[in-house]
């Protein structure tokens, strides 16, 4: 189950966001159509696994950057019109978890909803080829992501196509592109350096004593 808190987008936009979220059973929407202005109170107050927010909505990439700091272990979500690679990369920079276009599917948003609430980059289509990106940087496509996620967890291939309503050898052929992607021999190298990456991430989020 991941919580999510909306900003404020145009309605139809909105409305799609408000419906998709609530449409899925493992997705609970804690608050929506949040000006800019009232976004650190609401996660403040909700304290939600992930933020949407309206690229068009910001005064600048800085507004991530604050949220990221202030609220570090909710995981930023930009949505925009059409965003370049250039606009996803700065908003990765900032300390968003995620980057998409107001033009993607309503499944892949959200599939990249609950990838971004266990702390997977995804971006767009037109940003990264097939939208998100894994260990070291490699460019996986949103079934890998998924795929990826189960693997860590340690899930059997059998698990997997269950879980994702696919063959098992669909399952090895995701697995065996994710391995080569990401530079890792095994599902055990690959959940050895995961793991190594969240201790670091979790050592970098402790505050600076002043």
């Amino acid at each position: 189950m991941a919580t999510v808190v909306a900003g404020t987008f145009e309605d139809l936009v909105e409305i799609g966001l408000s419906v998709l979220i609530e449409d899925d059973p493992e997705l609970t929407l804690l608050a929506r159509d949040v000006p800019m202005s009232e976004v650190e109170d609401a996660l403040a107050q909700h304290t939600p696994d992930v933020l949407l927010l309206n690229f068009s909505a910001l005064s600048g990439p800085a507004d991530v950057l604050t949220i990221h700091r202030s609220f570090p272990d909710t995981r930023i979500v930009v949505i925009a019109n059409r965003p370049t690679a250039a606009d996803c990369t700065q908003m990765l920079t900032f300390g968003a978890t995620g980057c998409l276009s107001k033009e993607t599917d309503a499944k892949d948003i959200v599939r990249a909803i609950h990838l971004a609430s266990h702390g997977t980059h995804v971006l767009p289509r037109s940003a990264a080829v097939g939208g998100s990106v894994g260990l070291r940087g490699a460019e996986l496509t949103v079934r890998e992501s998924e795929v990826s996620e189960l693997l860590k967890e340690g899930c059997t291939n059998a698990e997997i196509a269950e879980r994702l309503s696919i063959g098992i050898e669909t399952v090895r052929t995701h697995a065996r592109s994710i391995y080569r992607k990401l530079g890792v021999p095994s599902r055990r190298e690959l959940a050895r350096v995961a793991h190594q990456e969240a201790v670091v991430v979790d050592r970098d989020r402790r505050p600076v004593p002043r």
